[in-house]
Parts: C-alpha cells; sequence; structure tokens
C-alpha cells in the first residue's frame, strides 16, 4: 500500500518526508493523525502590526466554516476585519474573478470562461479544497413513503420541462398529491453540481421550484410541508435533522445514505470537495490575507467538524499551511486527490 489511493506521487513523497509520514502509509492510517499540532502561542511582534481588511465572498455552503474561523481570527487580531459574504459561489466569482475580493468560498470548481476572465483579468490565484460535503436530499419529517431515490428518479424530478408534478408520477403508489420543490438558486454552486450530476448538465433545471440562496429558508420550507422535497448541503442537513429527513440516493447496487463515512468515502452518490480560492497578489501583499489564511488552515479540521462538515485529513491541513507558509502556491488540489479514496474519480464528474 502507499500513501492515498495508490499514486506515489513526487509530491507525496515531499510531503511525506516533510511531516514524517511512512511512505507506506494509507488515508486511514493517517486521517486523524495529531503528530502535527499547532500550539497557540503569544503573538510575535510582526503578529501585533497586522491590520486592514479581508475581503471574502461565495458560497452558502462554504460560509459556515469560513464565518466561524473569521470570528475566531477577529478575536485574536482585533485590528484585522474580516468581510464575508454569501453571494454564492458564482456570485463570488463573479467579483472575485473581478479582483474586488481577497478569497471566494466555493463549493464547485471554477468554471473555464470564469478562469479565462480571471487571466484577462490579470487575477491569478490558488485553489485549496477545504473539506468534503454531501448534498443531502430531504423531506419532510412526516414522508414516511420514501425511503430512496435513484438517480434517474432525481433527474425526473428536476430535469428541464419535468413532467413530475405529484409523487405518484415517480412512482404509483407513492401519494397522489403535488410535490413542493425546493431548492438553491442558479448563483449557487450546490446547484450546479446537483444540475451537473443529476440532470447532466450544469445549470440544467425546472424553473418551477422555490428557490433560494439561503440554505435555511429551503430548510424551512421542507420542513413545514409533508410533500414538500429539497437539497442543500450536508452541514445544514445536520444542523436540520430534527426538522427534516435525508433521503438514501441508489448507487445503482444500493440505497446509500449521507453520513460522514459515506460521504468521506465518496460512497455516497452526492459527494464533494468544497474550496477557497485566493488571489495570490492579496496573499503576497497584504499580511493580513496570508495571516488569515494560515489561521483557517490551523483551525480548518476542528472547525469543519464544528459546523457539521466532513474534515480532509489533519495532516492535509498543516501540510497545506506549511506550503503556503514558504510560498509555494500550487498543488494542493493534487494533495487533497492524492490522499482523499476515490476523490480523483469524482473530481471531474
Amino acid at each position: 500500500m502507499v500513501l492515498g489511493n495508490g499514486r506515489l506521487t513526487l509530491f507525496s513523497i515531499v510531503v511525506a518526508f516533510l511531516f514524517g509520514i511512512p511512505i507506506g502509509a494509507t488515508i486511514y492510517d493517517i486521517y486523524n493523525d495529531t503528530s502535527v499540532d499547532f500550539i497557540d502561542s503569544p503573538l510575535d511582534e510582526a503578529q501585533l502590526i497586522i491590520s486592514g481588511n479581508v475581503f471574502i465572498d461565495g458560497s452558502s455552503t462554504v460560509y459556515p466554516i469560513t464565518e466561524y474561523i473569521a470570528s475566531l481570527f477577529m478575536d485574536r487580531y482585533p485590528t484585522v476585519n474580516v468581510y464575508v459574504g454569501i453571494s454564492g459561489t458564482g456570485g463570488g466569482f463573479k467579483r472575485f474573478i473581478m479582483g474586488e475580493i481577497d478569497i471566494n468560498d466555493a463549493s464547485r470548481p471554477i468554471k473555464d470562461d470564469e478562469a479565462r476572465e480571471a487571466y484577462a483579468n490579470g487575477v491569478d490565484y490558488t485553489v485549496i479544497p477545504i473539506a468534503i460535503d454531501g448534498v443531502a436530499v430531504v423531506v419532510n419529517k412526516d414522508n414516511d413513503w420514501v425511503d430512496y431515490l435513484t438517480i434517474e428518479e432525481l433527474r425526473m424530478i428536476w430535469m428541464p420541462n419535468s413532467k413530475i408534478e405529484r409523487w405518484s408520477d415517480i412512482r404509483p403508489e407513492w401519494p397522489d398529491e403535488p410535490i413542493k420543490l425546493y431548492g438553491p438558486g442558479p448563483d449557487s454552486g450546490t446547484f450546479d453540481f446537483f444540475t451537473e450530476y443529476v440532470v447532466g448538465e450544469a445549470g440544467a433545471s425546472r424553473i418551477d421550484y422555490v428557490a433560494s440562496e439561503d440554505d435555511n429558508f429551503i430548510v424551512q420550507g421542507v420542513a413545514n410541508d409533508k410533500y414538500a422535497l429539497g437539497y442543500f448541503g450536508y452541514a445544514y442537513y445536520i444542523e436540520n435533522r430534527d426538522r427534516v429527513r435525508a433521503v438514501a440516493i441508489h448507487d445503482g447496487s444500493q440505497p446509500i445514505s449521507p453520513t460522514e463515512d459515506n460521504i468521506i468515502s465518496f460512497r455516497y452518490p452526492l459527494s464533494r470537495l468544497l474550496y477557497l480560492y485566493v488571489n495570490i497578489d492579496s496573499l503576497e501583499s497584504k499580511p493580513q490575507v496570508k495571516e488569515f489564511l494560515l489561521f483557517y488552515l490551523r483551525y480548518a479540521y476542528n472547525a469543519s467538524l464544528y459546523v457539521g462538515y466532513v474534515p480532509l485529513p489533519k495532516l492535509y491541513y498543516d501540510s497545506v499551511y506549511a506550503l503556503i507558509d514558504s510560498g509555494v502556491y500550487v498543488g494542493y488540489v493534487e494533495l487533497a486527490l492524492d490522499w482523499v479514496p476515490k476523490v480523483l474519480s469524482t473530481y471531474d464528474r
């Protein structure tokens, strides 16, 4: 066995050397390793004089992690203001590629046209996988007929010009009652991911549903309607599992529920990575941005758990911390793909 999924890369060897990881270690051996630990210490003189603003926008899915870490950071660095917006992945990218913000929270990779516009605008960036998430498909707690849904059934429900109007249109033994649908709006990375994976084309969706960039609004809608169905990020489901019920998704052989184990292994069909896109000019010219990013990586593992997400391996965050601290701004996606089982085969789906 070799580090990660069997691809022994030069990058893996370098990281293994830096952190004393046995080359034969698997992801399961190192996932919760605590040998590389950061201990809070008094701020040094350089840190004490850091001030200014950090501007962040983007995904409502990534927002809970970023907002929580930002609040911790501002407690420790009271002369720095961190502004965290929530305009959706696409809305954040619109600002990011214009150079208006330092960091974009993203629940999908940047699109080709967005990357081209960033290049045209002189915006160079690095991308950091920050956590693993699953898109939860949810129904009302009083819904006692849906045991699981297949990807094909989800496609029939959500495709453009869908003919599905009632639960009995999906399976004839289900209630002859109208379905009320809730989901993210078109600026959401969750919308892009879901439509691409389920419908087969990013952005292709029926339009006769209640759309919102606020996941809490979707939770409330499903919780208040026995015949509702919606989808949003796993963390919001965990936070509201006393109000809504997650539906297992059939992977072709068996129904798979959105549990931490199934998401981290990517057995759950709607698993995905979450990202930070960081403006490299901001990293190099604004000390407060680099200090915030290092702080983020220091606490990302515990913060992800705290807000209900599945973290990447602890040594992954520590490795990226060391690379950024030394001025290396590439290779983080490769590192995540190398360490997390099955991520490689699902990254571009």
